[in-house]
C-alpha cells in the first residue's frame, strides 16, 4: 500500500523556488531515505509534506488523501509526526513533560504505555524522565525528539538529520532504532547525512540535486552507483 506519493512538487520561500517537480513514493512499512548535498532542497521537501510550507504546485497524498493545503496540525492529526533537524525538544521542561506532549493529539488511555515503550527503547531517558531537557547530551536529545514523535503514534514519521552532530555512539543507537522501528513495520522517510547508513537502512532511496530528484533505486542499488560512491560516499568506483 502506498503511504505517501507525492508528484509535480514545487516549493520554497516566498519568491525563491526550491523545490522543482519532485516526485517520491513511500510504501507502507518502509523506510525511504532521501540523501543529497546541503542545500539540496531535502529539508524543504520534510517541510512541505508535513504542511510548514504551502507548495505553489503538485500534489502530497498521504494515504489516499491530497494534504497540500491542509494545516500542519490538522496533518498530524490525520498520522504524520515530523522530527526536524535541530530537534526542537521543550529545552525547559522534563524529559517525562516533552513525552507527554508527544500525545496532545491523542485522548486515548495507552498514552503512559506508550511512553513505557519509549523507554524501553530508550533507556537513558528512563533514567533521565525528571531531568531538564536542555541538560541533556545532543544524543539524548534527539532520542527524546524520536520518543516524543512515537507517542503520537504516526503512521508516517518523517526524521531530518537524525544523527547530525552527534558521538559515533549515539548514532550507532539511533540507526539501531530506526532498524527495530523498521522491524516493527513502521513507515520512515529519513534525511540523513550519513548517506552510507542511510542507504543501507533503506528499503529505497532518492538523491535529491538543486531541487529535483536525480537519481532513485533501492537503497542497495544506489550504494553500488559509481556516481554515488564518487559523490556521497567518499570512495573512487572501480
Amino acid at each position: 500500500m502506498t503511504m505517501l506519493s507525492v508528484h509535480g512538487l514545487r516549493a520554497g520561500y516566498g519568491k525563491i523556488e526550491v523545490l522543482r517537480d519532485v516526485g517520491v513514493a513511500v510504501q507502507q512499512g518502509q523506510i525511504v531515505t532521501l540523501i543529497g548535498a546541503n542545500g539540496a532542497g531535502k529539508t524543504t521537501l520534510l517541510k512541505t509534506i508535513s504542511g510548514l510550507i504551502r507548495p505553489s504546485a503538485g500534489t502530497i497524498e498521504f494515504e489516499g488523501v491530497n494534504i497540500a493545503r491542509i494545516a500542519a496540525h490538522k496533518i498530524t492529526v490525520r498520522g504524520m509526526s515530523h522530527v526536524p533537524e535541530g530537534r526542537a525538544i521543550l529545552k525547559r521542561m522534563t524529559v517525562i513533560d516533552n513525552l507527554r506532549m508527544g500525545a496532545y493529539v491523542r485522548n486515548d488511555k495507552e498514552i503512559g504505555r506508550d511512553i513505557g515503550v519509549v523507554f524501553e527503547r530508550f533507556p537513558v531517558l528512563s533514567e533521565r524522565r525528571d531531568q531538564i531537557a536542555a541538560t541533556l547530551s545532543g544524543g539524548e536529545q534527539q532520542m527524546l525528539a524520536i520518543g516524543r514523535a512515537l507517542v503520537a503514534r504516526p503512521r508516517l514519521l518523517l526524521l531530518d538529520e537524525p544523527s547530525l552532530g552527534l558521538a559515533p555512539k549515539f548514532v550507532t543507537l539511533i540507526f539501531q532504532a530506526l532498524r527495530e522501528l523498521k522491524a516493527e513495520g513502521k513507515t520512515i522517510l529519513l534525511v540523513e547525512q550519513n548517506a552510507r547508513k542511510a542507504l543501507q537502512v533503506a528499503d529505497y532511496a532518492y538523491v535529491m540535486e538543486r531541487g529535483r530528484i536525480a537519481l532513485s533505486g533501492t537503497g542497495q542499488e544506489l550504494l553500488n552507483m559509481p556516481e554515488v560512491q564518487r559523490t556521497y560516499l567518499g570512495q573512487t568506483a572501480a
